[in-house]
């Protein structure tokens, strides 16, 4: 058991896959001159190398030859749970790194493919849209807030 500061912002903690730091509210302070702190949590470090972990897995060279509607398909199982786990919390960055992360993985993935074969240009082609047109599941906008009590 460890006793963690969170007043001020002074010291986080990781729990359950996420990381909980006390932010300052810039609003309550412009608009009524209060200072306030609220309780902000994303994806903690561990659980971000598990995913990108888990995503190196599924886009190893070994799959350069299967489809990659093949490799979608089983990457999109993965993404969905973990975004839908830490979807209630102040993950928009992480979320839009992890998206980053996986067409990145996906694109090299098709340059090995395609080997020799890669027309100039090509590589450009296979954007972030490109995958999303293929069926890939984004993260990206899928955050929702918990209301306010």
């Amino acid at each position: 058991t460890k006793v963690v500061d969170l007043r001020e912002g002074r010291e986080g903690l990781d729990f359950l896959g996420c990381h909980f730091r006390a932010q300052f509210s810039g609003r309550m302070w412009e608009k009524y001159g209060k200072i306030c702190f609220y309780l902000h949590r994303w994806p903690s470090k561990a659980a971000m190398k598990r995913l990108r972990d888990k995503v190196r897995e599924r886009t190893d060279r070994r799959r350069s030859g299967w489809d990659i509607r093949d490799v979608i398909a089983d990457l999109n199982p993965i993404l969905r749970g973990w975004g839908n786990y830490f979807r209630t919390g102040n993950a928009a960055r992480k979320f839009r790194s992890a998206d980053e992360y996986v067409v990145w993985r996906l694109r090299r993935l098709m340059v090995k493919k395609r080997g020799c074969n890669l027309r100039r240009g090509q590589r450009q082609e296979w954007a972030e849209g490109w995958f999303a047109g293929h069926g890939l599941y984004r993260l990206r906008g899928t955050i929702r807030y918990p209301k306010a009590a």
